[in-house]
């Protein structure tokens, strides 16, 4: 494998990467790097950044609004926000037995796994709580409970 030489670029975008604790997509990074690099280009900034992410420098996480990044490249699960697309690393534990468990009962190699959970932050859940209340409705998760009641009714 060619041996790949640490440019200035590069470290650019892992500083920037680094900086942030709301795991950025690629278009966020890009609009940081080209404000203080503006001669950089959008495809050496998403070349370097599964570049980093190969390397293990950085995560690269697929969401289902767009993929991001993550400084942190320990294992470690993520909370999505299903209502501003906001993502955050979970307070708890991963979970090695999980692995363990599996590659058990189904003879894979397990190497890691990855989980992301999904919910409505408490901004976006006080948002619909006081949507709700000036319309009359009573939904407090957003589960989407009411609606099939609705459909079901």
């Amino acid at each position: 494998m060619k041996e790949r030489r640490n440019t200035r670029q590069r470290a650019l975008i892992l500083e920037t990467v680094q900086k942030h604790r709301d795991h950025p997509s690629a278009e966020q990074i890009y609009a940081e790097v080209r404000a203080v690099s503006p001669r950089i280009s959008r495809g050496t900034v998403y070349r370097n950044l599964n570049l980093l992410s190969e390397t293990g420098g950085i995560l690269h996480m697929e969401m289902p609004d767009a993929d991001r990044f993550d400084w942190r490249n320990d294992r470690h699960y993520h909370l999505r926000c299903t209502g501003c697309g906001r993502v955050i690393d979970v307070p708890i534990g991963y979970r090695e037995d999980l692995d363990q468990a599996l590659a058990e009962q189904t003879g894979y190699l397990m190497v890691f796994h990855h989980t992301t959970f999904e919910g409505l932050c408490p901004a976006c859940r006080e948002s619909r709580e006081q949507e709700n209340q000036t319309t009359g409705e009573n939904v407090q998760s957003g589960s989407g409970e009411q609606e099939r009641e609705g459909i079901e009714k």
